[in-house]
């Protein structure tokens, strides 16, 4: 089945309104994006490489903090929980993340890691290289125990819980079931944003996400055709044991597949793209968000496709606020 724009402009309008009374939850591997800007001049004698002239530096939230960014620019009240390092960049996020309006609800110090950081060296509006700071070992238990004890004390509070995995330890088979179950208890919808190597973690989540490049490491190629993309998500879904699989398939838009047997494409509307960085997690959470409302699969699609053309349409890692998904409404 294709589908797109098969929701009217005012329930399209009524359910991204209703976005700002949405509570969520981001649990997961809090990273800090670094960009040192600057312009190239010369080769450095010591080496045939590039001498970059630094002249301006900027750190973003990255990883799960991404999400949660994500998340409140498209209206949600939004708290995050996770690891930080035992250092000034940890607190140096923590700070830029709660001055942007997200609530910390269990940002815990973890002495074995640095907050991992990936800074991003651009020149002339070209990365020319990307330098990475982590340790990817799981959490120590007692912090596992500590982060997923405050986090259950916490869901009281909020409407859905999303889980951000990108390996770099803050989420081990622990604690992930440990969260799910609590999350069960309060009857409350698990939102899966797993690595492939994770992601069989998440059995039982209500919406497990993928881009193409994940879902094609679990599943193999992704079908161009409709009818062989039905069968295809199906079986992967059935395997990951989820209610709902979300696909990402950039310029082709995105796919999704129900436990009650319920699919479809939806495709891209077609734009002009300047930067598809970050358009992944921009999309999940505005797919996330309007099911929240009470979205069908298929009104949750459309509205996710749109947020991603908004995303997709800036340069960098970038938000889509709620003004920005009305107005691509009249854009089409």
């Amino acid at each position: 089945m294709i589908g797109n724009h098969l929701l009217s402009k005012e329930r399209y309008e009524r359910l991204v309104h209703q976005f700002a009374a949405c509570r969520v939850l981001v649990v997961g591997d809090i990273m800090a994006d670094e960009y040192l800007r600057g312009q190239v001049r010369r080769i450095s004698p010591e080496s045939p490489v590039m001498i970059v002239e630094v002249q301006k530096e900027e750190i973003k939230p990255g990883g799960a903090a991404n999400v949660a960014n994500n998340l409140h620019a498209l209206g949600a009240k939004v708290y995050l929980a996770g690891f930080i390092g035992e250092d000034e960049i940890g607190k140096n996020l923590v700070d830029t993340i709660q001055e942007a309006g997200i609530y910390i609800n269990a940002v815990l110090v973890d002495p074995s890691r640095p907050t991992t950081r990936k800074t991003r060296i651009i020149a002339q509006h070209q990365q020319v290289l990307r330098v990475d700071r982590e340790r990817t070992h799981e959490a120590p238990l007692p912090l596992q125990e500590q982060l997923a004890l405050q986090v259950g004390e916490s869901l009281h509070q909020v409407d859905a819980v999303v889980l951000s995995d990108y390996r770099k330890g803050a989420l081990s088979p622990h604690t992930i079931s440990t969260i799910m179950a609590s999350a069960k208890r309060f009857s409350l919808p698990v939102i899966a944003n797993p690595k492939p190597a994770s992601a069989h973690w998440f059995s039982g989540a209500t919406v497990l996400s993928l881009n193409q490049a994940e879902t094609e490491e679990l599943a193999g190629p992704i079908p161009l055709q409709d009818h062989e993309l039905a069968t295809y998500g199906a079986q992967l879904r059935a395997q990951l044991q989820v209610d709902i699989l979300v696909t990402t398939l950039g310029p082709r838009g995105l796919a999704y597949w129900c436990k009650s047997g319920e699919h479809c494409h939806v495709p891209a509307h077609a734009i002009e793209v300047y930067d598809v960085a970050g358009a992944g997690d921009t999309t999940i959470s505005a797919f996330t968000l309007a099911l929240l409302c009470g979205a069908t699969p298929l009104e949750a699609a459309c509205i996710a496709n749109h947020a991603g053309a908004c995303a997709v349409r800036k340069v960098g890692v970038a938000t889509v606020s709620p003004e920005e998904l009305l107005d691509d409404w009249d854009q089409r």
